[in-house]
């Protein structure tokens, strides 16, 4: 009996300490705890999101994230835990993270844009060319408004179709709500419409437009030059309408129409080079004509070229040298190459190909010379030279007997190629004489230059300006009186310069 008490008295004890080393076992569980860390961004932009709600599941503390997107939660239980984020305007998300104890789980929340309250951009409003408007030129700026209400930004795609050929553009990923195209076609009639988008919502389009593209100039015999947003841009004109021809993009000038060829020689800036090309009488087809010898000069703006009626080929001065070239660019040739050294500014070449008349400068545009010479360089006579000041504009006439130029009478020079006192004179090769056909009519404080003759040779058209260098230009036209040398002037076009009329 004994011994049976002292076996059960065994069994408590092995009992109690069994139940007291497993509710030891319970407490060290629920006292493990640790730290959980992360931080919260936007998707695509990886831009932290400061004041987003973190919380977890199963649940512990719910704390914010600070400025950088990041937040911390300690004395959390050792688990396995689902953590979520949300913030205003944003999805909520949600990652997994295993706390052992051990480690500190650095959790990456990416939270996308909800578009819950997301508004699209209004309807794109088309406002130029107006609906059923006429385009008077080959270059058109479209533009249009449209606005996001929630400052989301805008792409733009423009759709323009030539409902005369049936032809299709489209123009995507347009930032500005305006977008400049050429060239259109003449006589075309076209319907254009823009998309706008904020990658949010779906596209919204606008209502379709319509216009129509003036037709083609029949015969333009006149062409000038206007400044139009620091550019020089040709224009074409019979006299009254006025025909735009180069893109306002572009800065194009010295414009000479080759009748027989019906196409246009010009310069045109490319990057910081200038060179000669042609277009149609319309501004259509543009081609460059030059490539490593281009015209070149002491100054740019006073270079000019020739290109005869009946010929293929078109004259350029570089720098002391004459060249010609095809007009398809091929055959490039030396001319001619001046003996002193000096600069040839300015070349017009007879109809038939046999006299050449140049003007020579030294690299300040002055000591100057106007002379003639035959394919052999045989100089065959001296307009002008050994005299003070400027002189621009060389025109031969269709006999080759007379000679008509612009030089500064007043014999002024300086750094920055003023000139004072400019007048057009014709010289006489037969005679050897020179007359100032700009006669009393040219008032003091005027330049007249780049004159023309022409196509008769009656009269001279050309560019007259204060001497101020700053004032606006206008195109002319003068009588060409070798009796009295003064003829009558008439105002052609303002606002304009570097006149044609062929």
């Amino acid at each position: 009996m004994m011994q049976i008490r002292k076996n059960i008295a065994l069994l408590s004890s092995f009992v109690f300490l069994v139940l007291l080393f497993a509710c030891e076992e319970d407490k060290i569980g629920e006292n493990d705890t640790g730290t959980l860390t992360g931080v919260v961004v936007a998707s695509v932009t990886n831009m932290p999101i400061a004041n987003a709600r973190i919380s977890t599941q199963p649940i512990s503390s719910t704390v914010f994230t600070d400025e950088n997107g990041e937040f911390v939660i300690t004395d959390i239980p050792v688990g396995e835990y689902s953590v979520e984020a949300r913030a205003d305007g944003y999805l909520a998300a949600f990652e997994p993270a295993v706390l052992t104890g051990s480690n500190t789980p650095n959790v990456i929340l990416e939270l996308e844009i909800s578009n819950a309250n997301n508004m699209p951009p209004t309807v794109p409003r088309l406002v130029f060319p107006v609906d059923n408007s006429t385009v008077e030129d080959i270059e058109v700026t479209f533009q249009w408004r449209a606005s996001d209400p929630d400052n989301d930004p805008i792409n733009y795609t423009l759709e323009l179709r030539n409902i005369t050929d049936n032809e299709i553009f489209e123009f995507e990923n347009i930032a500005d709500t305006s977008y400049t195209y050429s060239p259109l076609t003449l006589g075309a009639t076209y319907v254009w419409q823009v998309t706008a988008t904020d990658d949010v919502n779906e596209p919204v389009i606008s209502p379709l437009s319509t216009f129509d593209v003036i037709n083609a100039p029949s015969d333009n015999r006149f062409l000038f030059v206007r400044t139009i947003d620091d550019n020089n841009v040709i224009f074409s004109s019979d006299g009254t309408d006025e025909f735009r021809l180069t893109s306002l993009e572009k800065n194009s000038y010295r414009p000479r129409r080759n009748v027989a060829a019906g196409r246009i020689a010009f310069m045109q800036n490319d990057g910081a080079e200038v060179h000669l090309y042609t277009m149609n009488l319309d501004g259509t087809n543009k081609q460059k004509i030059t490539n490593l010898v281009r015209p070149n000069g002491f100054k740019l703006s006073e270079i000019n070229f020739s290109w005869p009626p009946t010929s293929d080929k078109i004259y350029f001065p570089n720098y002391n040298k004459l060249y010609r070239i095809n007009t398809n660019g091929q055959g490039l040739e030396l001319v001619y190459q001046t003996p002193d050294g000096s600069f040839i500014s300015e070349v017009d070449v007879s109809d038939d190909e046999t006299v050449i008349a140049l003007k020579t400068n030294n690299q300040n545009g002055y000591d100057i010379a106007i002379y003639t010479i035959d394919f052999n360089g045989n100089v065959l006579t001296d307009v002008l030279s050994g005299v003070d000041g400027a002189a621009s504009g060389l025109d031969l006439s269709v006999t080759k007997n007379l000679v008509l130029y612009s030089y500064d009478i007043s014999g002024f020079e300086s750094d920055n190629y003023r000139r004072l006192a400019s007048r057009l004179f014709v010289y006489d090769i037969a005679a050897a004489t020179a007359i100032n056909i700009s006669g009393d009519n040219s008032a003091g404080g005027f330049n007249d230059l780049d004159p023309i003759f022409s196509p008769n040779e009656a009269e001279a058209i050309f560019t007259r300006t204060s001497n101020d260098g700053i004032s606006q230009r206008d195109v002319y036209t003068i009588n060409v009186d070798l009796q009295t040398g003064s003829g009558e002037r008439l105002l052609k076009f303002e606002d304009a310069f570097m006149p044609d009329w062929e």
